[in-house]
């Protein structure tokens, strides 16, 4: 019961978690778009009271003025409307799926003996300490004189997120490494919103209700903060797709491969945020598609490139079955009996030849190619037993 209860749990948190995450990303992107997209207001009186740039649009059969004040317009209107909440249901949903998967299941999907011994608690300590301590660092460095150079500030950014992403690599398994990069770079936006954002928008606000002209230095600080969520969110959004791509978070050097990613995705938003000002790079797509293309070739298992070599002598059915009853059964059946897995992992049932031979090649490529399962190898699933699993697959994955 236990089990099912977490899984449905698991479910609504992460509707939400996508839901707050989409209106999160699309406000970010709309505004981002927005302010490069602004013109010089037409009318002198607009210009007399401040406005900074204008844009019409068009959107759902109606026609939209927008404009932006360089520092605050003369008086306030009776409704302001504010962009939060967004954020702050994306991370708090977030960190429900984190406490619900990666902290109450940390024997399963957070801790891999094999890569280092670690108790539950200390693993939950790590979690911690990472998402503390990457807002921290991060936030140091804003303030610093670091911050105020764009260039500098996202080359030391990216080489520290990668060192994070190589120490823990060390630590978890690799979908908990993952897993806790996005949560930084996530605990990092949120807190850019809740820390700086906001509250600088707070005390302009509360300067005009004095009668006192607003410090522009808020406003500089809140979109220094946006624009640095604009180029974290690509890599964000790979991390939370990455669990069902054990190509990804399996390979050996799983740290290296989501460097490349994070910076393929900052790439093409640069590309985009060029191309709203006018200034299309189109070098930026081709680095992009070199980035991804390379990191596809360079992390593919051997044969990729040519026919699987098929043949050999199969071993006996019965030795292959008795592995995967041993082995991986407990998660992948109709009934599950693992300890917190209410349903059979993405519907893969193991239990009969039939359903053996179905699901033969995944079976090859993350038990033996790339050994991302057993979960943590929380079985402890032998070489010898990969090798054999292996070795009947090669054959043809004959099940009689």
């Amino acid at each position: 019961m236990e089990s099912y209860l977490l899984d449905w749990a698991n479910l609504l948190v992460r509707w939400l978690h996508l839901v707050a995450g989409i209106a999160w990303i699309g406000a970010s992107f709309h505004f981002i778009g927005l302010d490069l997209t602004l013109e010089p207001p037409k009318d002198e009186k607009d210009r007399a009271k401040g406005v900074m740039g204008e844009q019409w649009g068009v959107h759902g059969g109606g026609f939209y003025h927008k404009q932006k004040y360089l520092v605050a317009p003369p008086r306030l209107p009776e409704r302001l409307h504010w962009f939060k909440w967004e954020a702050y249901t994306t991370w708090m949903s977030g960190m429900g799926l984190l406490v619900i998967v990666y902290w109450i299941g940390a024997s399963t999907y957070l801790i891999d003996p094999d890569i280092a011994a670690l108790s539950p608690g200390a693993a939950v300590a790590i979690s911690i300490a990472v998402l503390l301590g990457g807002w921290l660092v991060y936030d140091t460095l804003c303030r610093s004189r670091l911050g105020e150079h764009d260039l500098a500030f996202g080359i030391v950014g990216f080489a520290i997120t990668v060192a994070v992403a190589f120490a823990l690599s060390k630590l978890f398994s690799g979908r908990g490494a993952y897993i806790h990069v996005g949560a930084m770079l996530g605990t990092i936006m949120a807190a850019n919103v809740f820390f700086v954002i906001i509250p600088g928008q707070r005390r302009m606000v509360a300067a005009m209700h004095e009668g006192k002209a607003p410090d522009p230095v808020h406003g500089k600080r809140g979109k220094q903060r946006s624009v640095h969520n604009n180029y974290i969110t690509l890599p964000v959004l790979f991390v939370m797709i990455s669990n069902h791509y054990p190509m990804t978070y399996g390979h050996a050097h799983s740290w290296a491969v989501l460097a490349v990613v994070a910076l393929a995705g900052a790439v093409i938003r640069h590309f985009y945020n060029r191309r709203h000002v006018g200034r299309t790079i189109w070098a930026l797509p081709a680095v992009f598609a070199a980035l991804i293309v390379g990191l596809a070739a360079a992390i593919a298992p051997p044969g990729t490139w040519r026919a699987a070599p098929r043949g050999g002598e199969a071993p006996a059915f019965d030795r292959v079955r008795a592995v995967i009853a041993e082995r991986c059964v407990a998660c992948h059946a109709r009934v599950p009996t693992q300890d917190g897995i209410a349903a059979p992992p993405q519907g893969v049932i193991l239990e009969t030849p039939a359903q053996l031979r179905r699901w033969a090649a995944k079976i090859n490529e993350v038990a033996v190619v790339r050994q991302t399962m057993p979960a943590g190898n929380l079985t402890e699933m032998t070489d010898d037993e990969r090798r054999l699993l292996g070795a009947w697959f090669a054959a043809g994955a004959p099940v009689d």
